[in-house]
């Protein structure tokens, strides 16, 4: 496996990580993101959303699909642009940014390690 893929790989275990705690635990992140706790069911589909998402991280990096690598990068820094909009816009928390770093930080692996590979 590359190092852009296993960049991609390993993002996609993040993404499984934050999908069953959405899903079994949503309230424990919410409350970490200072986000109002819910009983409603939207949440929880969120989490399914990015159990999913991961999956295809994960399997696409195992597979090492270039083409897929490649179309994280520019996903993963509209998620941090969003999240930080969303907090000065003040519609959250500011620790939302936090999770749009990780997904930064994600997309800058990847680039470097796609350029280094070429």
């Amino acid at each position: 496996m590359t190092a852009s893929a296993k960049s991609v790989y390993f993002f996609g275990i993040y993404l499984y990580v934050v999908g069953l705690t959405l899903i079994f635990f949503p309230n424990l992140l919410l409350r970490t993101l200072q986000i109002e706790e819910t009983s409603e069911v939207w949440i929880r589909v969120v989490g399914v959303l990015a159990f999913t998402i991961g999956f295809y991280y994960h399997r696409s990096g195992a597979a090492n699909l270039t083409v897929f690598l490649k179309l994280t990068i520019p996903t993963r820094c509209f998620v941090f642009v969003t999240f930080l909009a969303f907090a000065l816009l003040k519609y959250v928390s500011p620790v939302i940014i936090i999770f749009g770093a990780v997904d930064l930080a994600g997309a800058a692996w990847t680039w470097l390690a796609l350029k280094k590979e070429r």
